[in-house]
């Protein structure tokens, strides 16, 4: 959690626990980020998490439903790659057989971002890739399955 507040203030983000029409949101013209109250640790962190990749990618309220639901995957995807480490996934994957909600409970995430995290590996042959960059070294991260 601690990463995530200082990230909200190197962003120059005010958290707000307020009950809402869903669990967070973000309001780029007050530069807030909403969390419901009452929520699980794992959720929280989750959600901030979230709302935070959408002021980092710079988006905006719209009402077209492609753009909304690719600004979503895109803020889940960038969540996903703050708060899971490539390790740990690959641990909690072979530990739970893949298995999504497990998997989610032993990362300290939601089950979303789990998803979306998973979105991001790209698998060739017994290796797993995740994190693609351009030029030489261009995977940040690399296992191999036994």
């Amino acid at each position: 959690m601690d990463q995530l507040l200082r990230l909200l203030d190197e962003h120059g983000l005010r958290l707000i626990e307020q009950p809402g029409p869903s669990r967070g949101g973000y309001r780029p013209e007050t530069s807030t980020i909403r969390v419901a109250p009452g929520q699980s640790a794992r959720t929280t962190r989750s959600i901030i998490a979230h709302e935070l990749g959408h002021a980092v990618l710079g988006h905006e309220p719209t009402v077209d439903p492609a753009t909304r639901a690719r600004q979503e995957l895109r803020a889940d995807e960038w969540a996903a790659r703050l708060l899971i480490a490539p390790e740990a996934y690959a641990e909690a994957e072979a530990l739970r057989d893949g298995h999504p909600a497990s998997m989610a409970f032993d990362l300290g995430v939601a089950v979303d971002l789990v998803l979306a995290y998973r979105r991001l590996l790209r698998r060739l042959g017994d290796a797993t890739y995740v994190d693609a960059r351009m030029g030489a070294g261009q995977w940040a991260h690399r296992a191999v399955s036994a």
